[in-house]
């Protein structure tokens, strides 16, 4: 089996090795983990069995595919240690957000990169996992990628590299928006009256069991939506005054300037 090096153990690094174990994409004893917090890798390895490695270097030596989970700001340092071990005819993953695959390609030259935009669910499971390869990759190769995203919730291939900065203001950025709509309907169950841990099961599960009727049902949200609002009703004013206040909206302004965001980022790398 191929070696697989995975240079950083963060929140998303660590969500990516524990799901292609427990989903027995790969055996854990061909993953070689480094990071700057051995703990992390000491837990990792007590928890899955993978390897850890003393080093960048230790890790990515002889290793086929290779994983690049490190923050932006961390980037260049790791690429520096490996920059000369790095096999040319091997698959380079990355998440690291706002980097181009051009980057890769120029600063550990090898053919096979490929860019993911993935987004903190995949920890549970329930991730969306966006991905964009270069020509170099081979069709088993994406293959190998398609079961390992596969393992942390829904993956689709993106066909150009410039989609990704679309899928970040969407899934990659889209948990915080969600998670400000439940901060927002907890706060005013509790200016209503309820106490907030009811305040928060309650809304937690209607968005949960919203999303998950959705999915079972296939119907468009105009549909399911319209299903709740009986004329004159609770709902309809409840709509209303959410439309009034510029909900839709601020849902797409913000969305927007996740985008731009995302753009301007990615110029200065």
């Amino acid at each position: 089996m191929a070696k697989i090096a995975v240079i950083g153990a963060g929140m998303m690094g660590s969500a990516i090795i524990t799901g292609v174990v427990k989903n027995e994409v790969l055996d854990p004893e061909d993953i070689y983990i480094s990071d700057p917090d051995t703990e992390k890798v000491k837990r990792l390895q007590a928890l899955l069995g993978t390897n850890p490695a003393a080093s960048n270097a230790e890790a990515v030596e002889g290793a086929d595919v290779i994983l690049i989970a490190v923050k932006p700001q961390f980037l260049a340092d790791a690429m520096h240690s490996v920059r000369d071990i790095v096999s040319d005819e091997a698959l380079v993953m990355t998440i690291v957000a706002g980097v181009p695959v051009s980057y890769y390609l120029h600063e550990l030259d090898v053919k096979r990169v490929v860019r993911i935009m993935p987004n903190t669910p995949a920890q549970v499971g329930e991730g969306v996992c966006a991905w964009f390869a270069t020509e170099g990759v081979s069709a088993e190769q994406k293959e190998l990628v398609q079961k390992i995203l596969a393992s942390l919730g829904v993956e689709f291939e993106v066909k150009r590299e410039t989609d990704l900065d679309l899928v970040t203001a969407v899934s990659g950025s889209g948990p915080a928006y969600v998670y400000l709509f439940i901060e927002s309907m907890v706060d005013a169950a509790v200016q209503m009256g309820l106490p907030r841990p009811l305040s928060e099961k309650i809304v937690l599960q209607t968005v949960y069991g919203s999303a998950a009727y959705m999915k079972h049902a296939e119907k468009h949200p105009v549909i399911l939506k319209n299903e709740v609002t009986s004329p004159g009703g609770t709902t309809a004013a409840a709509l209303a005054a959410m439309e009034k206040e510029g909900l839709r909206t601020a849902v797409t302004e913000g969305m927007l300037a996740c985008l731009r965001k995302t753009i301007e980022l990615g110029k200065k790398q």
